[in-house]
């Protein structure tokens, strides 16, 4: 077919990104290292690995072996102080040590000393006869290389500098670009392709890569691998669905944070952070997350400018503030580990979200939907979260509200019960539970609602207690029970019956008590003078 008036070096020309298998026309794998079919001839040095590093004809039988291999190798190059490519007479080499490429120009101009500064023996050389606009329509890199407008990308050879252990990875990498296949397709071979697709920004291979492994069984330590690969790759497009994967695997794997917390703070940032950012995170509490992230950041980071940094940019944000208690706010006011401006800016958003009506609060958690940071979203709390009223005169009293939906008490049935996050009054801890009970006859289940105090001490005084709740057609708080006790740590009262009815008319369709599917509860707690 002829093809006029094009740059068949542009990738918007022939480029076939994601290589669809409904696109024919883009397998050129019968031209892959084909005089016949090419324009140029790649001439591939290959040069011994770093210390410690894998060898050719070694293979790592574990991620684990990976990531140390490559950790070592990343420390390696880093210190490694040879140019990023240079210019001969007679052919355009490249070392492809380092990833960046944005000083060529200053290497392609340096003298002959930047030649001694790599020194490296050649083991062997590999040629393979390559189709330019291919490649370039393929990877950015070697569209640039290609057609930079210099005499030597108008060159027959073309040579790359690789290290040993690259060398599986890069042909096949070649091969792909002509082909879209892989000869293997084991985690660390991969992996070793993906790294070095993004090195070449060959991303159509980045996006199979990743999709080959999201499709392999996921671990600990892969998903903690996936989060910690280069940042270039990690903010690849191409890569994305790989790391949400990793992310949603942490999330689920580590749900009940309580359970694992040993685990959980041991983990590195990446993981915490995909852990902290789920919604459905089993814990006491908001209060509790807080606690946790400051117990993980002290362990982590012992310097207090780095753990406030790390707080401040990262983990900070993804502690929902606004379901905190207010007792626990007033301690974030004072809590070294945060920036004050920082702290006190966290604290006057969570008030204000708190002062907001319930509508308000439901249309500011719709809006953070899809977001990063989904601070005014509700997680999974194992104690509901309560909205209380304090008054100290002329009496110390407290109005408690406790909201439960539909689906929530469907779950108590038949023997279950919910908590509530602790509130206090005249200096001890409360809490309410709700029941799924047998009344006092054991003939039937019932709805319970009961108010006990926290153990602590001895302490004891007496409150007198109301419980109400909004019931239809009114939709105003009626009173169901009220009462007066003498409260010791550990002690409980209620009510086992609270609206005197079977448990199957409580949750029937046209129950009395849920509105909108929300049943409202409040308890009216003051001490008895």
């Amino acid at each position: 077919m002829k093809v006029s008036n094009v740059d068949l070096f542009d990738p918007r020309t022939i480029m076939d990104s994601d290589f669809s298998p409904g696109a024919p026309d883009s397998d050129f794998g019968f031209a892959f290292n084909d005089s016949n079919f090419s324009d140029r001839v790649l001439r591939i040095e290959i040069v011994p690995d770093l210390p410690d590093s894998k060898s050719e004809g070694d293979s790592f039988s574990t991620i684990a072996d990976w990531v140390r291999n490559r950790k070592r190798r990343r420390e390696e190059i880093k210190k490694d102080t040879g140019v990023d490519f240079f210019m001969q007479r007679e052919e355009q080499i490249l070392h492809c040590n380092m990833p960046d490429t944005e000083d060529d120009e200053e290497a392609t101009q340096s003298n002959d000393a930047s030649w001694s500064m790599d020194c490296s023996t050649v083991l062997r050389v590999k040629t393979v006869h390559i189709s330019s606009p291919i490649l370039a329509a393929k990877s950015p890199f070697f569209y640039k290389l290609f057609s930079n407008g210099m005499r030597e990308s108008e060159q027959r050879h073309v040579t790359l500098r690789i290290h040993a252990s690259e060398e599986a990875a890069l042909m096949d990498l070649l091969n792909f670009m002509y082909s879209r296949t892989l000869s293997t397709i084991t985690p660390t071979a991969l992996l070793d392709v993906l790294m070095a697709a993004d090195k070449f920004e060959v991303a159509s291979c980045m996006r199979y890569c990743s999709r080959l492994l999201r499709d392999l069984p996921m671990t600990c330590e892969s998903a903690l691998l996936y989060l910690d690969l280069p940042s270039s790759v990690l903010m690849a497009e191409a890569v994305q669905p790989l790391t949400d994967a990793a992310k949603q695997f942490l999330a689920a794997r580590y749900k009940d944070i309580t359970k694992f917390s040993e685990e959980v703070l041991h983990l590195p940032l990446a993981g915490i952070e995909a852990v902290l950012s789920s919604d459905d995170l089993q814990i006491a509490s908001e209060d509790a997350v807080y606690d946790f992230v400051l117990k993980w950041a002290r362990t982590h980071y012992p310097k207090l400018e780095e753990r406030r940094e790390v707080l401040g940019s990262r983990l900070g944000r993804l502690i929902r503030f606004p379901y905190m208690t207010c007792r626990k706010l007033k301690k974030v006011l004072t809590c070294n580990d945060f920036e004050p401006d920082f702290a006190s800016k966290l604290v006057l958003e969570s008030l204000f979200f708190k002062a907001e009506t319930p509508y308000r609060q439901r249309s500011l958690a719709a809006e953070e939907a899809n977001a990063i940071h989904r601070r005014f979203v509700e997680r999974a709390y194992k104690y509901r979260p309560v909205k209380v009223v304090e008054f100290e005169l002329p009496r110390q009293q407290c109005i408690v509200y406790l909201d439960l939906k539909r689906e929530e008490c469907a779950h108590l049935f038949p023997a279950g019960r919910v908590y509530s996050q602790a509130f206090h009054l005249g200096g001890q801890g409360f809490f309410l539970s709700a029941h799924c009970n047998m009344d006092q006859q054991s003939s039937f289940h019932c709805f319970g609602l009961f108010l006990g105090m926290q153990e602590k001490g001895s302490v004891s005084f007496t409150v007198d207690y109301e419980f109400a709740a909004r019931t239809k057609p009114s939709e105003e708080y009626l009173s169901k029970y009220k009462g007066n006790y003498t409260f010791t740590g550990g002690k409980a009262v209620g009510y086992r019956n609270l609206f005197g009815v079977h448990w199957t008319t409580f949750m029937g369709e046209d129950s009395l008590f849920f509105i909108n599917g929300v049943l409202h509860l409040r308890a009216e707690l003051t001490i008895r003078q």
